[in-house]
């Protein structure tokens, strides 16, 4: 047996026996073997050697895990963020991939059937996946929210899919004291904006947001939610609970069949018939008065609604189910809208930048919905709504009516509701024990 035979059976025999090793072995051997046929029969024990030392040691290389988002191991990609800029659209940057023009009307459709292309905004960055920096796109990926992902495949079949991410929720409790604000209080405890906006939500029907007190103390209990482990967005709170003086709130969300909304301790609809004010976080910079000195007039008349101040292009919301009977330009008043509720009361909101979509005398519209935008038209000195109240057909003073209550749950229906108001209550006592699992499911 000659040298290179007696070389390639040792090396069989390594290979065959190193059951465990790698491609990089194998590599190594295919390395060595070539440097023995080149150097002769003197580098056959000294290639054995190495052959069984790197198959020894090649369980101490480190295992590096590929960086996977949206679905795609980055790491073999270049990664390009780019953003709209002032007067692009999607359009745009599907035309700098280099796409001709029926491949881009193709992604153009497609995308059309999956996102709202007037929605797409300009803080909200695009990515361009491909093989070489100097090339264009292989896949293009928007985020419309932490939710989910939009991928546009630029190669082969020209796709658009939208990706939901796996979400989980967890119960949450959040507690404060008022020392100024609200928003401080929530901010001062590390809770999120977001949360605020659910907390007003849970309560607006019987605390006055614009009239807080210090001292006053509040409990949430809230979903916080997950999004493939990492904290994300806030779900509705699902109990409330404000303390102000010797007077207790509670709100409870509670829904079966035909009865959805909050709820108080005793399985009243917190819904009332109206809200307290058309505006979220404002301030009331003038109250209702009979005799006020108007701001530019600069002589006393009454002033028959509130004044609500806000910024401009704050969303103003219809306090009421009603019918719209009136969205026009009316001169000292600006531009206004006034809503019919019932046979009792009428609403009023001057001063509007402008009209919210779809907003016009006939319109239907309910407790919540935006009716249009904070403006300083009409004899207006910044930007507000004023808001008047009409109870059989004359101004009142909204702040001092005491209207009657909805209907309470039907006696049916308060065993299942008792038994969720009081695990609801339990994890208000207890704002210490911040989460207890849930179901994971999509918002």
């Amino acid at each position: 047996m000659n040298n290179t035979e007696l070389l390639f059976k040792k090396l069989k025999r390594v290979v065959t026996g190193a059951k465990f090793a790698t491609a990089t072995t194998i590599s190594i051997v295919t390395i060595a073997t070539a440097s023995a046929l080149y150097f002769g029969q003197a580098s056959t024990e000294h290639l054995t050697a190495s052959v069984s030392d790197a198959t020894v040691n090649i369980s101490a290389f480190p295992i590096v895990k590929p960086t996977i988002r949206w679905g795609f191991a980055v790491d073999t990609f270049q990664v390009l963020e780019k953003k709209l800029r002032s007067g692009q659209v999607l359009s745009d940057i599907l035309l700098e991939q280099g796409l001709d023009h029926a491949q881009h009307q193709q992604l153009i459709d497609l995308a059309s059937a999956v996102l709202d292309l007037r929605n797409v905004r300009p803080d909200k960055p695009f990515y361009i996946l491909s093989k070489d920096s100097t090339q264009t796109g292989e896949y293009l990926i928007y985020e419309p929210s932490i939710y989910e992902y939009i991928i546009f495949d630029l190669q082969g079949d020209l796709s658009v899919k939208r990706i939901k991410r796996e979400v989980s929720s967890q119960v949450a409790t959040a507690t404060g004291v008022i020392e100024s604000s609200l928003w401080q209080a929530m901010v001062s405890n590390g809770y999120s904006y977001e949360l605020t906006d659910k907390m007003e939500d849970a309560l607006k029907w019987s605390i006055d947001f614009h009239h807080l007190k210090e001292g006053d103390v509040f409990k949430l209990v809230y979903e916080q939610h997950f999004v493939e482990g990492e904290p994300a967005g806030v779900g509705p709170v699902s109990a409330g609970y404000y303390k102000s003086g010797d007077k207790e709130h509670y709100s409870f969300y509670y829904e079966n069949g035909e009865h959805k909304g909050y709820f108080n301790e005793n399985g009243e609809p917190m819904k009332s018939g109206f809200l307290k004010a058309p505006v979220k976080y404002s301030r009331i910079s003038s109250y209702f008065s009979l005799k006020r000195l108007h701001p530019i007039l600069k002589y006393n008349r009454p002033h028959y609604g509130t004044d609500y101040a806000a910024p401009y292009g704050t969303p103003i919301i219809a306090v009421g189910d009603g019918t719209v009977t009136a969205a026009t330009h009316g001169g000292g008043n600006g531009n206004f809208v006034k809503i019919k509720h019932d046979n009792v009361y009428e609403t009023q909101y001057l001063h509007m930048q402008k009209f919210a979509v779809g907003i016009r005398p006939g319109t239907r519209v309910e407790q919540g919905q935006v009716i249009g935008y904070v403006g300083s038209t009409g004899l207006a000195t910044g930007p507000h709504v004023c808001f008047r109240f009409w109870k059989n057909g004359k101004q009142v003073n909204h702040l001092s009516l005491d209207l009657p209550p909805a209907k309470p749950l039907p006696a049916s229906e308060m065993p299942a509701f008792n038994t969720a108001r009081d695990r609801y209550l339990e994890l208000l006592k207890n704002t210490n024990e911040t989460t207890t699992s849930l179901d994971s499911e999509n918002p």
